[in-house]
């Protein structure tokens, strides 16, 4: 008999299928790869902690409309069908609400261990090499400039103005990835964000160095 990780690994691949790269399977992947490492540093309910990295993304509410319901739905409709206790489905619910970045204003102070996790590791897969593959990826998707010099980044944007930007690529990078390192919750987080937030540095760069024809 498979075991309620094989049947949600089964389950996400399956309900992701074809979805937009930066937030397809292998996102989820890495996610949850991620949180495993993060997680063997903390004492924590690994269960909780995977279930979470698995369905943080089932319905990303940027390709539902901004509809923040959608996801809690569906993985409250598959836990239970796994016969997953209540107390379980209750934590990993609390974490797919508050993992988000544009939801950072609203979290309580205190925060599960199991949320600071997974918000690590998802935030860590939003930097680095593969940090620029999926921002580039992402403005393509929605025709976003890659970068204009008449439009400078928006900073301290509220909820509601970060759902609704269409600023250039690299001004994400301002507005939100350079941001992630100092953002992280636990210290193997903290250990592994540091390298990927010093290679996008330098890939900015370059980048403006090419930009410039310098």
């Amino acid at each position: 008999m498979k075991s309620t990780i094989e049947n949600t690994v089964e389950f996400v691949k399956e309900k992701l299928e074809g979805a937009e790269a930066g937030h397809d399977w292998y996102h989820i992947e890495r996610v949850w790869k991620l949180s495993k490492k993060i997680a063997v540093t903390e004492d924590c309910n690994l269960e909780v902690v995977e279930l979470s990295a698995l369905l943080h993304d089932i319905a990303d509410p940027k390709f539902h409309n901004g509809d923040e319901t959608i996801a809690p739905k569906i993985a409250r409709e598959f836990l239970e069908g796994q016969q997953v206790s209540e107390d379980v489905i209750e934590k990993v619910l609390f974490i797919i609400k508050n993992i988000s970045f544009k939801n950072r204003g609203e979290v309580p102070a205190e925060l599960p261990v199991e949320l600071k996790i997974v918000q690590d590791a998802d935030r860590i897969d939003a930097i680095g090499a593969i940090g620029i593959g999926r921002t580039f990826n992402f403005g393509g998707f929605k025709n976003n400039p890659m970068y204009d010099p008449e439009i400078q980044p928006s900073l301290n944007m509220s909820k509601d103005q970060y759902k609704k930007s269409n600023g250039t690529t690299i001004n994400h990078f301002y507005e939100k990835l350079l941001l992630l390192k100092d953002l992280m919750n636990t210290a193997k987080g903290k250990e592994l964000a540091q390298e990927r937030h010093d290679y996008m540095l330098g890939f900015l760069d370059q980048f403006f160095k090419e930009w410039n024809v310098d």
